[in-house]
């Protein structure tokens, strides 16, 4: 049952309480009982907020895959443009950004990608190591048969792009994403890939937009050989070298951006 309260005129809306019993229940507390019909007059435009969700999903995914870069400042306007939509749905997503830390609201109220120093930056890479080594942990333990084929599809599918004389690096950042949410999926806990993609928010800026800026990260294929380890020692269920595995790559990685000296700090 769904109700409101009501500050006066008791005359108008007694006549619409066909129950003496509700009649006296709503003097009593103070509310007003709708009928469901009536009810549904209080619910929002649904279609707003689905238009909301869809642009926070999209604009999180720039982030996760390095397409915006720290400093980078984000227009609401060329944002909806993009997307299609309002100003609205976009304002919404990024109130949402800001609130989980992956965009920031300049002093003269421009929107923009928070730079990381060199110390958050390790700090948010142990973070990931225990939390991303644990997921990949599960993945051996809980995967069936269709992750299995995600997983060794997306390794493929990178491993393909890195031998290519000339790789595109934007699309193997975004295989890398893949390849990694790929293995977290198989572990089978939405609150565990939740978690994992609000550290990707963070992380994705300056990991893939360094992988993009440095092609010899690529060339030199140590990414591809971790992902070779984990990919084999998910199938084989084993939870300890998956593990091993996907620490190697995430400190491999977060190694060489800290060894270019590009963060601050």
């Amino acid at each position: 049952m769904i109700t409101v309260r009501v500050a006066k005129d008791w005359a108008v809306v007694e006549s619409s309480l066909e129950d003496s019993g509700l009649q006296k229940f709503a003097r009593l507390h103070g509310v007003l009982t709708l009928n469901l019909p009536a009810a549904l007059n209080l619910v929002g435009p649904l279609e707003r907020q689905t238009l909301g969700e869809r642009a926070y999903a999209k604009l999180a995914d720039l982030l996760i895959s390095g397409r915006l870069a720290p400093g980078e400042k984000l227009s609401l306007r060329a944002a909806a443009d993009v997307l299609g939509v309002s100003i609205m749905p976009v304002r919404e997503a990024v109130s949402r950004l800001v609130a989980d830390k992956a965009l920031e609201v300049a002093p003269n109220r421009a929107v923009r990608v928070p730079l990381m120093s060199a110390e958050q930056f390790r700090d948010l890479t142990k973070v990931r190591i225990a939390i991303e080594g644990h997921a990949a942990a599960q993945a051996a333990l809980q995967r069936d048969k269709r992750d299995l084929v995600s997983i060794a599809r997306a390794e493929a599918a990178m491993r393909a792009e890195s031998d290519l004389s000339a790789p595109d690096l934007p699309r193997a950042v975004e295989l890398n994403k893949t390849f990694h949410f790929a293995v977290y999926e198989a572990a089978h806990s939405p609150v565990l890939v939740e978690i994992i993609r609000a550290l990707w928010l963070k992380a994705g800026p300056v990991i893939n937009l360094d992988l993009r800026a440095n092609p010899e990260r690529l060339a030199k294929g140590d990414a591809i050989r971790f992902h070779a380890d984990v990919r084999k020692a998910i199938a084989a269920g084993n939870a300890a070298a998956a593990l091993n595995g996907i620490a190697a790559d995430v400190r491999g990685a977060a190694d060489f951006i800290l060894s270019r000296g590009s963060l601050a700090g």
